[in-house]
């Protein structure tokens, strides 16, 4: 029996749970600290932290786990795969220095900059003074970034300067704690945007990395894109948008570079490279990476490897991804809407009870992924902002956005919302 530790606790994770759960192998899995959702297939571990390195470490020798599997960014960024390779367990993800792609965006424009990757003219400040003045220069729209870490929300598009001025502040007063200590300014990229997953095990050329596709995610609040930027109200995929010779571009010019890149640098990338993009005419631009896989971009990614997944990421890990054939079922179509806290993403509340959730699972195709609850005294009570992911699957985006919002409609939770657009722009496809 293959024993599996899954790090993390959102729909991410319970969508890899899932996933893991589908393999031919036997397998065991402990999450932690998981969710009321993944403790139905999962053993729970919410007696440590992610940031406890030492106890995990110890949690691992103890029971004899076979790998881990790091969902979050935080425990990416804070070296929590060094401190597991350096005591022998294996686990999937990158180390702490190639974490930097996301945990720091200068980092990350410093590697495009220095492997001819496309990305947005920016420069980086720690004044309010200067960041103003060079929003100025670059007019509006432009875009203001934290440099570090933000939970999906360090991204804001003023409209005019004393927008700019007003997103500069909150950032260096510290809206986002140590991610705002330093922030970007960059010109803002007109187009469409996509988000690209690779798969790598550490080498540096195809077929050492495989594709793993694209995903359509809705960052703002609010219904055609409006109100400030949440972690994401949900996603499509895969892409109806991009063709094949698009991908090839986006491997060639902004994949294998920054991949190359960091293996000149002394630190090879293993795990989950996830690029944001933005499509124009003249071709792809970086907007930003992650180093791990996206959510609720996860949620709809997964479900179409046909091939097993507890495999497949232990070929990544032991470096053989040039002898696994990966399969895809190339005909489903999936949606996934985000159900959240009324408050999102600002100020909400915690607690409130979710009920009708057996009733909408029972709709065919149609899996409730849980995102933040916890489960007290029998009841499911949302325990976050983003609290449920409804994934539906179909052959066309129209079908599996009716079946989403069919099982939207049947929970009953007045404390929640959604927003009634997701992949509405892919419903001709």
């Amino acid at each position: 029996m293959k024993k599996i530790l899954v790090i993390g606790s959102g729909g991410r994770e319970h969508a890899v749970c899932e996933q893991f759960k589908k393999s031919p192998q036997e397998v065991k899995i402990f999450a932690l600290p998981g969710n009321a959702g993944i403790a139905a297939i999962a053993e729970i571990v919410d007696s440590i932290k992610q940031n406890e390195h030492q106890k995990i470490i110890d949690f691992c020798q103890r029971e004899k786990i076979d790998f881990v599997f790091v969902g979050p960014e935080q425990p990416l960024v804070e070296g929590l795969v060094d401190d597991l390779e350096k005591n022998k367990i294996r686990v999937f993800g990158p180390s702490k220095f190639a974490a930097q792609l996301e945990g720091s965006k200068i980092f990350m424009k410093k590697i495009a900059d220095e492997n001819g990757v496309p990305t947005a003219a920016y420069e980086t400040f720690l004044d309010e003074k200067s960041a103003a003045e060079f929003a100025k220069k670059l007019g509006f729209p432009c875009v203001v970034k934290a440099d570090g870490l933000a939970a999906g929300k360090g991204v804001i598009i003023p409209q005019n300067l004393q927008e700019a001025e007003i997103a500069i502040k909150e950032i260096l007063s510290g809206k986002f704690g140590e991610g705002g200590k330093k922030i970007i300014i960059e010109e803002f990229l007109d187009g469409f945007e996509a988000s690209y997953f690779v798969l790598c095990d550490g080498k540096n050329f195809i077929p050492n990395f495989i594709p793993l596709g694209f995903a359509h995610d809705h960052k703002k609040v609010g219904e055609n894109e409006t109100g400030p930027n949440t972690g994401g109200m949900g996603t499509f995929a895969p892409s109806p948008f991009i063709d094949a010779e698009m991908e090839k571009k986006i491997i060639a010019e902004i994949i294998v570079p920054t991949l190359r890149g960091l293996k000149n640098a002394g630190a090879p990338f293993r795990g989950i490279l996830f690029a944001g993009l933005m499509i124009d005419k003249n071709g792809p631009k970086l907007l930003e990476f992650n180093v791990r896989f996206g959510d609720p971009e996860t949620q709809v990614i997964l479900p179409r490897i046909k091939s097993d997944f507890v495999a497949l990421i232990e070929a990544a890990i032991d470096g053989n991804l040039d002898q696994f054939q990966i399969e895809f079922d190339v005909e489903k179509k999936l949606v996934c809407v985000v159900m959240c806290s009324n408050g999102y993403p600002e100020n909400y509340e915690k607690g409130s009870e979710i009920n009708g959730l057996e009733a909408a699972a029972k709709i065919p195709n149609v899996k409730i992924l849980h995102a933040g609850t916890i489960k007290k005294d029998g009841k499911i009570l949302a325990n976050g902002g983003r609290v449920l992911n409804i994934v539906a699957e179909s052959n066309s985006f129209k079908s599996a956005r009716d079946k989403a919002y069919e099982a939207v409609d049947l929970i009953d939770w007045k404390e929640g919302f959604v927003r009634r657009d997701i992949a509405k722009k892919a419903e001709k496809n």
